[in-house]
């Protein structure tokens, strides 16, 4: 298995430092060794303290990581605390002639707290950027490492061209700091690189650069070039920003991102496709064919954090009736039908709780015995579709949706049109999740 380095601090909390590189490497199936430079009292409030280790410790940790048969694919450096830490990380690194080397210039903490010293700069600048292949600094960083003001796109390169005189191979220039969209520049004195990234969220983020520059650190031991690397390591931390969790009791306080999000989705993937299966066996057994329309029927179930149509999963074939019989000529997967995904996408976009949806056939008697059943009902007309509407592909059914929803209040059980030309009446039943979406049908169908 293939093997990468942190140099770091370690974060009792979880978020940021060893910890947090370690799951990172582990999310891209990277062996991960570790050395720890500093240990650190912090939580979602901030840093509150912490004590760099003796050089001769770091250096010991080093050495056998390092003398060891089988030498990291790539090494990443975080909290390095001081100039004589910084002297001896960088020694040991070009003592073993590590090549892919990425440094996350930790200076401050997001709570102002300094974890590397004035001197420590210098020496970061002098002895450790001249080995790197890359370094990561946000906005307070790079103004730290060029000595210019950043305002605007220009300054980042400005700054970054001053950056490479250290000797660093490749900058890159977060924008996380930066207001509005959170756009990175890869810069290597020719090219220009711009990632661009809508900003995901407004919250205080923890360990954003850690995971960041641990990610890229990941796809270059897999083997990578660089371009590469950047970019799936963005890809992943948007992933991991939106499956942040707060990490304290504190309203205001930080909150961690998930470096191992991207496992906890494989999981989740598997399980809503068995759990869908064995939902559709059951309507198979009670024998719903009464309740499917003459447009066939599907089931759509969205992730917990589903984005797009990739994150629900459908029936590709539909749900075909025989008499009271239904039949389901292919397997579920995700992204299988567009249809029953944009309807699921709009009723997470009101209650992010509800992710299950089944559309059934229409006729006054169901209608009533949804009444019956006391499920709350909203519905909407065609008629009333805006003309962009209509001339959008794909677009009636977001819109009839989220029209029913915002008349309604919320998010109701049942909701239901009466067509329109070539469009067939249909009610779709809604659920948070594929077990109560089955129990909400079964009871329909009881009560024929």
């Amino acid at each position: 298995m293939i093997k990468a380095l942190t140099i770091a601090g370690s974060d009792p909390s979880g978020g940021a430092g060893i910890q947090a590189d370690l799951k990172t490497f582990a999310a891209h199936e990277i062996a991960g060794a570790s050395v720890i430079t500093s240990v650190t009292s912090q939580n979602s409030r901030g840093v509150q303290e912490t004590y760099d280790l003796p050089a001769e410790v770091v250096a010991a940790q080093l050495n056998s990581v390092l003398a060891d048969a089988k030498k990291p694919a790539a090494v990443k450096t975080g909290m390095l605390g001081n100039e004589t830490l910084v002297e001896c990380v960088a020694e040991r690194l070009r003592r073993y002639r590590i090549k892919k080397i990425v440094v996350d210039p930790v200076i401050r903490s997001s709570s102002r707290k300094t974890l590397l010293s004035a001197k420590g700069v210098e020496a970061l600048k002098s002895k450790l950027l001249p080995l790197a292949l890359l370094v990561t600094p946000n906005l307070p960083e790079a103004e730290i490492l060029s000595g210019l003001r950043i305002a605007g796109p220009a300054d980042r390169i400005r700054a970054a061209k001053v950056i490479l005189k250290t000797g660093v191979k490749n900058v890159l220039i977060k924008g996380g700091h930066a207001r509005g969209n959170a756009d990175d520049l890869l810069y290597d004195g020719r090219h220009a690189l711009i990632l661009q990234s809508q900003r995901l969220t407004r919250k205080s983020l923890h360990g954003t650069g850690c995971v960041f520059s641990a990610a890229i650190a990941a796809g270059l031991a897999a083997g990578q070039d660089l371009p590469a690397a950047v970019r799936q390591a963005k890809e992943f931390i948007s992933r991991a920003i939106l499956q942040g969790a707060q990490a304290g009791q504190a309203e205001n306080g930080a909150t961690n991102l998930e470096p191992l999000s991207c496992l906890y989705a494989s999981r989740e993937r598997l399980d809503l496709l068995r759990r869908v299966t064995a939902a559709v066996k059951i309507l198979k057994e009670n024998k719903i064919g009464s309740l499917i329309p003459e447009v066939q029927s599907n089931i759509g179930v969205g992730l917990k954090m589903a984005a797009d149509n990739g994150d629900v999963v459908a029936f590709p074939s539909r749900i075909i009736k025989r008499g009271r019989e239904i039949l389901v000529p292919t397997p579920a997967e995700f992204g299988a039908s567009r249809h029953v995904a944009h309807i699921v996408l709009t009723v997470m976009q009101f209650d992010p709780a509800k992710r299950a949806v089944m559309n059934i056939k229409y006729t006054d008697a169901l209608l009533k015995i949804c009444r019956r059943l006391k499920f709350k009902i909203a519905s909407f007309s065609r008629a009333d579709e805006p003309p962009h509407v209509r001339t959008r592909e794909g677009s009636s059914l977001e819109w009839g949706t989220a029209k029913a929803i915002r008349d309604y209040g919320k998010v109701p059980d049942i909701i239901y049109d009466l067509g329109g030309m070539g469009k067939e009446e249909m009610i779709r039943v809604i659920a948070e999740d594929v077990e109560s979406l089955v129990d909400k049908v079964l009871r329909i169908n009881r009560a024929l």
